[in-house]
């Protein structure tokens, strides 16, 4: 056998040697992850779920930044693999990311049953850390809406068992450890928040911490069973350093897309600037969950079941106690004593009053209390674009985001309904009036609940004072902030009341981002709804007025034996 024939065996068995080890590589990493899959809770009305990127490319077409012409009608993976730079991106043929179109979520909603659910794993052996990213074909969140969107969850193996967790959400995430999660046996439990599909370890988070999501275990439960694991290296579009989804028509509208959050991600090897494909370093910026957490998102969440009990039991005490007022003294001839109104007198007026600062306090409820609104402008593009960065009111509570180059980043959230904690307290209100005959009695009453009616006013001025001190403090450690996004922060404390600001925009030239905040009306109708109601309680109080004569006891009980 010549050397030519020898050295030509050599390199046949080289490569069979190394598809093998590649092919036994695959199948271990394929059966670790398969090992430690997680189980996916969707909320019930959940329009899309994890599906193969085949989908995007079988109904995209593929654009470079700025030319309105396709690069390709059907993009391929193999076209996507030799694109690693950020200037392409696809853009989903079946709709929009316009309020109202629902094109993509219809069209993925009609095909899901032949496209079956996909989830891509990762398997770092040198980190002993596992990735399961999860693309769908469209977010429709509160936050924000583009075309496609990659999530992920990691779990971290510390001597062959999971020690930890990370879930992402949104810009950042969180973790946990493995007896900090639920679990069914070796598969984490995810519950997947509707549209947004971050990521959350319990049932009821999402109300408290970063955004206002709304997660669930009533909708559509995926298990290992229910998907194909697909391995990550093995995908030619790994490489696509473009985004799946549209960012826009020319360079103008691409910056101001990506400003207000309407871009679509880049692939889970580019995610966040390529810092979600190093396990490590994404894992050491997120925020660790904590027990004190959970309690105030298990409270929050069952909010209104709590609200409802205390409520309920409230209720009860104040009828317990008007029987024994009614029983002991009477309820007087109008029973509550707001409605004693007959003249211009003292005591009318300031019950006058009251009824107007229940009818100010309703209208309140309904509209906001604080709103700073950032206004982006680029030159060229068609329309500006804008977007509520603090939202303060009675209905969904307190809402932060800030913009960043990527979209708005959620800071913070706490949503609350204020409304019912302060429509109750209005019923209590005319409740605790029923059978009170003297005026100076009733006057203490407006006095208390006035100076409560001035407390939500005076908690957000004291919040927006000290904003600038809070956005660093709730500021996940991996994401950079905006250029000139402090300086904003801090002339928001410093002119609470009202305020504009002018930022530079980084990418677009010439680009602004206008800053504006106050209060709402509805924050100065509640701060003069509780100085009216102070006023009629002081006017009450010094009226010194009966409304109506109280019942002898003695004559009540001899009234009875007869």
């Amino acid at each position: 056998m010549n050397n030519r024939a020898i050295m030509s065996l050599v390199f046949i068995g080289i490569l069979l040697t190394g598809i093998s080890q590649v092919g036994s590589v695959s199948a271990a990493d394929q059966e670790l992850a398969k090992q430690y899959a997680p189980v996916l809770y969707f909320v019930e009305g959940e329009k899309c779920f994890p599906v193969n990127v085949s989908y995007a490319l079988e109904n995209s077409y593929l654009y470079e930044n700025g030319n309105p012409s396709p690069l390709s009608t059907t993009p391929t993976s193999a076209l996507l693999s030799t694109l690693t730079t950020d200037n392409y991106f696809l853009d989903n043929q079946q709709g929009t990311v316009a309020v109202g179109d629902n094109g993509i979520e219809n069209d993925y909603q009609s095909k899901m049953a032949s496209q079956g659910y996909t989830i891509y794993a990762n398997v770092d052996s040198v980190n002993n850390i596992i990735q399961y990213w999860f693309f769908y074909a469209f977010n429709g969140g509160d936050l924000n809406r583009h075309e496609g969107d990659w999530e992920m969850v990691q779990v971290v193996l510390s001597g062959g068992q999971p020690s930890e967790v990370m879930f992402s959400q949104h810009y950042a995430g969180q973790k946990a450890t493995w007896e900090q999660v639920e679990k069914d046996g070796d598969h984490v439990k995810v519950y997947v928040a509707k549209g947004s599909h971050a990521n959350y370890i319990k049932p009821y988070s999402g109300k408290v911490g970063l955004a206002s999501d709304t997660v669930g275990d009533n909708g559509r439960i995926l298990r290992s069973t229910d998907y194909t694991i697909e391995v990550l290296t093995t995908q030619p579009w790994l490489t696509f350093g473009g985004r799946w989804g549209w960012t826009g028509v020319d360079q103008s509208t691409t910056a101001q897309t990506a400003l207000l959050g309407e871009a679509g991600p880049n692939g889970p090897k580019f995610r966040e600037g390529g810092i979600m494909w190093q396990p490590r370093s994404w894992a050491d910026g997120l925020q660790p969950a904590n027990d004190i957490l959970f309690l105030l998102e298990w409270l929050v969440y069952n909010f209104l079941l709590l609200f409802i009990l205390v409520t309920v039991v409230s209720l009860l005490a104040i009828a317990f106690l008007v029987y024994r007022r009614k029983k002991k003294h009477g309820l007087g001839p109008r029973v509550i004593s707001m409605l004693y109104i007959d003249g211009s007198n003292q005591k009318s007026i300031g019950n006058i009053l009251c009824i107007i600062v229940i009818i100010m306090t309703v209208v309140a409820l309904f509209l906001p209390w604080y709103i700073v609104t950032v206004n982006i402008s680029i030159p060229g593009s068609q329309q500006s674009g804008s977007f509520n960065a603090v939202t303060i009111d009675g209905m969904n509570g307190v809402q932060i985001r800030l913009p960043n180059h990527n979209g708005p980043v959620p800071l913070g959230t706490f949503a609350v309904p204020f409304y019912l904690i302060i429509g109750i307290s209005l019923l209590f209100l005319v409740l605790s009036t029923i059978g009170v005959s003297q005026s100076k009695k009733l006057g203490k009453k407006y006095v208390l609940r006035g100076v409560r009616l001035l407390f939500p006013f005076i908690f957000i001025l004291l919040f927006i004072l000290m904003v600038a001190s809070v956005i660093p403090m709730v500021s996940p450690p991996n994401i950079q902030d905006y250029p000139g996004m402090s300086d904003a922060v801090n002339a928001i404390s410093a002119a609470p009341f009202s305020g504009q600001y002018t930022i530079q925009t980084t990418e677009a030239p010439g680009g602004l981002m206008l800053l504006s905040w106050g209060f709402g009306i509805g924050a100065y109708l509640l701060l003069f709804a509780g100085i009216l109601l102070i006023m009629a309680g002081l006017m009450e109080l010094t009226a010194h007025e009966q409304f109506f004569e109280e019942r002898n006891p003695v004559v009540v009980d001899a009234e009875k034996k007869k």
